[in-house]
Order: C-alpha cells, then sequence, then structure tokens
C-alpha cells in the first residue's frame, strides 16, 4: 500500500527517475521489473511534459494541448506483478519511490 507523505524537500524531476535504480530482489517478493520499467517510463514522459519539455509538448494534442500523461491516482493504484523465484526489484524501494513521485505529480508544472 502506498503511503503520500514525503520527508524530503527536493523536487523529483524527469531525470531522477531516469536514473533510479532499485535492488534486486531473489527468493523473496518482489515487483516484475518489466512492468516496473515500464510505468516509470510513462512517470519519465510526464515528469518531462511537466517541466516544459520542448518535445513532449510538440506530442500534445489539438491547439497543443495534452492532459496528463500520468496522474496521482494512477500512480497510487497502480499494481505491480509479484515475484518470488525470480529477480524482481525491492517492494519497499518501489513503494517509497512512487511515494515521491505522486507528491511530485501534485505538485504539478
Amino acid at each position: 500500500m502506498l503511503k503520500t507523505v514525503s520527508t524530503e524537500n527536493s523536487v523529483l524531476s524527469a531525470e531522477d527517475v531516469v536514473l533510479k535504480r532499485f535492488q534486486p530482489t531473489k527468493f523473496r517478493a518482489g515487483y516484475d521489473q518489466d512492468q516496473v520499467d515500464a510505468f516509470l517510463d510513462r512517470a519519465v514522459q510526464e515528469l518531462r511534459r511537466l517541466e516544459g519539455d520542448p518535445l513532449q509538448l510538440s506530442q500534445a494534442g489539438p491547439a497543443g494541448i495534452a492532459g496528463p500523461l500520468l496522474t496521482p491516482e494512477q500512480v497510487v493504484n497502480q499494481k505491480f506483478a509479484p515475484t518470488q523465484f525470480r529477480e524482481g526489484y525491492s517492494q519497499n524501494e518501489v513503494d517509497d519511490f512512487l511515494d515521491k513521485l505522486v507528491v511530485r505529480l501534485r505538485q504539478g508544472g
């Protein structure tokens, strides 16, 4: 379960998401790495849009208006397939990082 409380003052950027690495797990519960990576790719696109990245803005819909590619609610409700006997990402690390993402998305641009 995600908790949406942040104790850090720094603002999460798209580059932070790109550079984030999670501790791999094996023989204990983790999250499917491919699913987490794909979800974080969406997060990067949305953060770049919020940061005013010209490439992301140029992909906007009619009249240059684009809605969010990822909302805080989608992050809170995101579920990843669990892993047990194959490598995954640490669930606690991923959940903590997603908490920071929710806070950032709620802040907007």
